[in-house]
């Protein structure tokens, strides 16, 4: 259960970062987010941080079989 839940918050994690930089760079419009700057250095932190939980989660599930 720990890792369907780790699994589950570092995808939206690193979904949520991928957005946040594409917005940040300008590339999708629409949002008060679209061209600032700072929303392109918070993104790929949290993309990151999205894709460490994935895998510390793969790493748990290769442990418990």
């Amino acid at each position: 259960m720990k890792q369907v839940l780790l699994v589950v918050i570092g995808v939206a994690a690193a979904v949520a970062g991928i957005i946040w930089t594409l917005q940040g760079l300008g590339y999708i419009g629409g949002s008060f987010m679209s061209g600032v700057t700072v929303w392109a250095v918070i993104g790929p932190l949290v993309a990151l941080a999205g894709l460490v939980l994935l895998v510390i989660a793969g790493r748990a599930r290769r442990r418990a079989r």
